[in-house]
């Protein structure tokens, strides 16, 4: 059964509802994802459970910064050195080469990271002190989720906490990007655009994006 919790409320009640394999719905820069720590097997099963998505499909993250992505084990010098990580905060997910195996990644050697461009949410992932899951919350193959009132059927049966940021903006997603050891890729253009390879330096303010 969810319940709300507001900006100010503890986040203590979020850190119990994580350390043991729950869930929150937490607001992104478009709509509304389903977040578990990328560290814990329950709380990814419980993510995909949720979705009824194939336990195949690795399940992006969000963090507060470069440092909380290290924590788990990504290698993001590629980026920095290409200068992605100047991007950010941005809806920009950037697929990066992992150094130990994480739930999240569902068995894979690389994983989707990323510094949303949503202040209060990162905030919140400063608190808690790791990153989390952010996959749209929805039904696989329906329409992201924008209105909080529209959580509750979605989480009836599920150990979950719905982090209440009213009615969202939606649009586009992120835009994400496979990063290479040359060069990157662009999988999906989203609210950022970017070109793939040749690869141009970042403009000048890029980090507003």
């Amino acid at each position: 059964m969810s319940r709300l919790w507001h900006w100010g409320d503890d986040p203590g009640v979020l850190v119990e509802v994580l350390s043991r394999g729950g869930i929150l719905a937490i607001p992104t820069e478009s709509s509304y994802g389903l977040a578990a720590d990328p560290r814990s097997a329950p709380g990814v099963a419980a993510v995909y459970r949720v979705k009824g998505r194939e336990n195949s499909k690795p399940l992006p993250v969000v963090t507060a910064g470069v440092e909380q992505i290290r924590k788990l084990g990504a290698d993001s010098s590629v980026a920095e050195r290409l200068g992605l990580l100047a991007l950010w905060p941005a809806a920009l997910t950037l697929v990066l080469p992992i150094r130990r195996p994480l739930p999240a990644a569902a068995g894979g050697s690389t994983l989707g990271f990323r510094v949303p461009a949503h202040a209060l949410l990162r905030e919140l992932l400063a608190s808690l002190g790791h990153g989390l899951t952010a996959t749209s919350a929805n039904r696989s193959g329906e329409a992201p989720v924008l209105d909080p009132e529209a959580l509750a059927p979605l989480l009836v049966r599920s150990d979950a906490v719905i982090v209440d940021d009213g009615v969202l903006a939606g649009g586009l997603p992120s835009t994400v990007v496979e990063v290479g050891e040359t060069g990157w890729r662009v999988l999906r253009q989203g609210s950022v655009h970017l070109e793939s390879d040749p690869l141009p330096s970042p403009p000048d303010g890029a980090a507003d994006l």
